[in-house]
């Protein structure tokens, strides 16, 4: 019995354990583990799918409509001039006897600024003074002479009377008639030889006169060119002694604009400048004159624009350097778009042009090679630092997606373009940019 017992207990034990039968296929760990690992694999590449389509999906970036005033300027180099300068010469030859005036002087009209050796000018004139005396004394002699034979003749006419004819003869009339008109035109030759000494007087004395240069106007001495014992040689061009500013206090600026802005200019527009001696102050302007005239230096055309200046504390001077800012047009309260905006297409929309110009274009079109399109951060954004007046359109977010809407753009200050369109109000939201969403 206790043999039995002995072996029947292992045996036993075994059944009891469960030793020697299978297990389920459920209740094995491998399957579970393996299905566990495709799951997650699936739900990876889920996920991975989803973020594949969230940055394939285009992100726009947008910027609102302003509305405020945009100016339209103009910028021009010129120079500061008086509103009249004259040049003063002289019309004499001489030695200089004195100046009395200098660099920066106030002088009034008719004032004596320099005076010349008048030695050879009195002789000039006393010797005229001396020929119409002369001359006056020829037509008193010829006068005389005129009375004389006009009482010859009388005389004559008045014994032929009373002889009846007899005496004198007709030769000796003749003669007597003849004498008497010789005498006349001696006369009148002595009255023209008077005449022609006093315009010769009046002329040394003009001359002598002119000794004394004298300013024709009332303003300030810009320049001098003479110092007393200079000889001045009068010729076919005058010498300039001195240049003279009429008024300083209003001055002229002589600006050079290009011949692309020039149609925007007209007499009236407001300006500024400023000059290199007070960067910092802006003086203000007023556009009088544009020239129809052009100038062309290196290719260069550019016409002249007239500003009028108010210098009334003098710190400007002829002859500086400015650089002006003409108001051309001026907007207010109006809508104002960014220039990128109106730039901007969408990047299916330029697919579709690229595919329609490459459809039309044919075989040499298709071969062409196209821009690149950069793969980072911009995709079909900006267009290009081009002008924004053929623009037509707007590109707004309806539901997410992009929506074309037309405008009418006006003016451009290189920044910002004035538009009109229909559905359009301050505040609306334009886009100007497109990114991937990787890149934003």
């Amino acid at each position: 019995m206790t043999d039995n017992t002995q072996q029947e207990s292992p045996a036993g034990l075994e059944r009891l354990l469960g030793a020697g039968h299978r297990r389920a296929a459920w209740r094995r760990p491998l399957p579970w583990v393996m299905l566990l690992g495709a799951a997650l694999a699936l739900a990876g590449v889920a996920v991975w799918q989803q973020r594949q389509a969230a940055a394939a999906q285009p992100v726009y970036v947008t910027a609102p409509l302003e509305r405020g005033a945009l100016t339209l300027t103009v910028t021009a180099n010129g120079s500061l001039k008086p509103t009249r300068a004259v040049n003063i010469g002289s019309e004499l030859s001489g030695t200089v006897r004195r100046v009395l005036v200098d660099v920066n002087d106030r002088v009034q009209q008719g004032q004596v600024l320099v005076e010349l050796d008048t030695a050879k000018f009195n002789d000039q004139v006393n010797r005229s003074r001396a020929a119409v005396t002369a001359a006056r004394a020829q037509l008193t002699q010829a006068g005389a002479t005129v009375q004389e034979t006009a009482a010859a003749l009388a005389r004559f006419e008045e014994v032929s009377r009373l002889s009846g004819g007899r005496v004198p003869s007709a030769t000796e009339l003749d003669a007597a008639r003849a004498a008497l008109a010789r005498a006349k035109a001696n006369e009148a030759s002595a009255q023209a030889g008077v005449t022609q000494a006093q315009a010769t007087l009046a002329t040394d004395q003009t001359n002598q006169s002119k000794a004394s240069i004298r300013s024709p106007i009332a303003g300030v001495v810009l320049s001098r060119a003479v110092d007393a014992g200079n000889a001045v040689a009068a010729s076919l061009q005058a010498v300039t002694l001195f240049t003279i500013g009429e008024d300083l206090t209003q001055m002229r600026l002589e600006a050079n604009v290009d011949e692309a802005d020039v149609g925007s200019l007209q007499a009236g527009q407001s300006a500024s400048f400023t000059v290199s001696a007070y960067p910092s102050r802006r003086y203000p302007a007023t556009v009088t004159r544009v020239a129809y005239g052009s100038t062309v230096t290196d290719n260069v055309v550019t016409y002249v624009a007239y500003l009028d200046v108010d210098n009334r504390d003098l710190s400007l001077r002829p002859g500086m350097t400015a650089v002006a800012t003409i108001t051309a047009t001026q907007r207010d309260n109006v809508l104002l778009a960014p220039n990128a905006a109106l730039r901007f297409s969408p990047a299916r929309a330029q697919a579709q042009t690229e595919r329609a110009a490459s459809a039309s274009g044919g075989i040499v079109s298709q071969l062409m090679p196209r821009g690149r399109m950069g793969g980072g951060a911009r995709r079909g954004g900006q267009a290009g630092a081009g002008t924004t007046a053929a623009a037509r359109q707007l590109w707004i977010l309806r539901d997410g997606e992009p929506v074309a809407v037309a405008v009418q753009p006006g003016i451009s200050d290189g920044r910002r373009t004035e538009v009109n369109g229909a559905g359009l109000t301050e505040g609306t939201a334009v886009i100007v940019d497109q990114r991937s969403a990787s890149s934003s």
